[in-house]
């Protein structure tokens, strides 16, 4: 049985210089594979430019083959793309109720790319493969490179095509996949064990690595590594005194639905002597909508940025504005990262805030 979805465009249209895009996705209760709304855009080290991110199969019981993503690559001037690429998602086949990355480049290092849009072309359904792997992690360590060694382990039948991934991730919540890497392994022999490095450069923002395999007739289960926070180098800026305010400076404590407020921080700037006297940062401001759940990490409401400079050392402060726009507890999370798109501080302290 074949199974289509045509032209489901999606996302993103996203400038680089934004460090993320958090768009609300519409999903037909009909389809069963959907993009999922979270994906990030960068420019690798050669000058192209990779967008990355996840599809869900949503079909409990029917895994999905052959998933065919589009992505138009554009400038900012013209709304033709400058490049069409069509691509397919990180695992050959996504499991019932089961997620994959993918990972697609542009075809040219073309320095006027500025935003691109992702769209699902189709796929088909599948047999499931059996989890005849298992991968974890051995060593894991984190300063300029990462570096990660682990075992692969076949317990059935010789399998070929074999090969690890490591999907890596951001602190926000969800998680946004930032990069996605490929071990290859090739042939495995019946009940053996393989073992793998890893040794490169990875996004600086990442705080763990979804580590899982593939062959051509099995899969293993994900892996959540977490990159060890004490080797994750020194922050330079620590936020602090986040708080809600109205347009008088009053703090609030409670805020009314469709009002403008003022969330404000303070920010410490302690440069090394080494460091540049003035440095560009990005403030950003994440709201979630606290859940009944208490495993779900809540629903973003609102993310607002506030572009500034820190000269020299000392106190600042940055304000962004937000307009609540329905009723319930929301909680603030606030974070800085240098132009570069590199943490400059750890995430703010958390303030909870009630809105009717």
């Amino acid at each position: 049985m074949k199974l289509f979805v045509y032209a489901f465009l999606i996302l993103l249209l996203v400038p680089f210089s934004q460090a993320f895009s958090a768009e609300t996705i519409d999903k037909p209760p009909t389809l069963n594979v959907s993009l999922i709304n979270e994906t990030y855009v960068y420019r690798d080290s050669e000058g192209y430019t990779i967008v990355v991110g996840l599809v869900e199969n949503n079909n409990p019981l029917t895994p999905v083959t052959n998933v065919r993503l589009q992505v138009n690559f554009f400038d900012d001037l013209d709304p033709t793309p400058l490049e069409v690429i069509q691509g397919y998602t990180t695992l050959e086949v996504i499991p019932s109720n089961g997620k994959s990355p993918y990972s697609i480049r542009s075809q040219t290092p073309n320095p006027n790319i500025t935003q691109a849009s992702v769209s699902l072309l189709g796929f088909d359904s599948s047999v499931a493969k059996q989890k005849g792997l298992r991968v974890y992690s051995t060593d894991v360590s984190f300063d300029t490179t990462l570096r990660l060694s682990g075992v692969l382990q076949n317990g059935g039948a010789p399998n070929s095509d074999t090969n690890v991934y490591l999907a890596f991730y951001d602190a926000f919540e969800p998680p946004r996949i930032l990069q996605v890497s490929t071990i290859e392994l090739g042939h495995v022999d019946s009940n053996s064990e393989i073992s793998f490095n890893f040794n490169e450069n990875v996004d600086s923002r990442a705080v763990g690595v979804y580590l899982f395999a593939e062959s051509d007739i099995f899969v293993s289960d994900s892996v959540n590594v977490k990159i060890p926070h004490s080797q994750i180098p020194t922050k330079l800026v620590t936020i602090s005194n986040v708080s809600v305010e109205d347009s008088n400076g009053e703090k609030l404590s409670e805020l009314k639905v469709g009002s403008t407020v003022n969330i404000k921080s303070e920010t410490l700037i302690e440069f090394a002597s080494e460091q540049a006297d003035e440095t560009a940062y990005t403030y950003y401001v994440q709201i979630k909508k606290t859940s009944d759940n208490r495993d779900s990490p809540g629903i973003i409401e609102y993310i607002g940025k506030y572009d500034g400079r820190f000269i020299g050392d000392g106190l600042e402060t940055q304000i962004v504005d937000w307009i609540p726009q329905q009723q319930g507890l929301f909680y603030i999370e606030t974070f800085v990262w240098d132009r570069n798109n590199i943490p400059i501080a750890e995430q703010g302290p958390i303030a909870l805030i009630i809105v009717n």
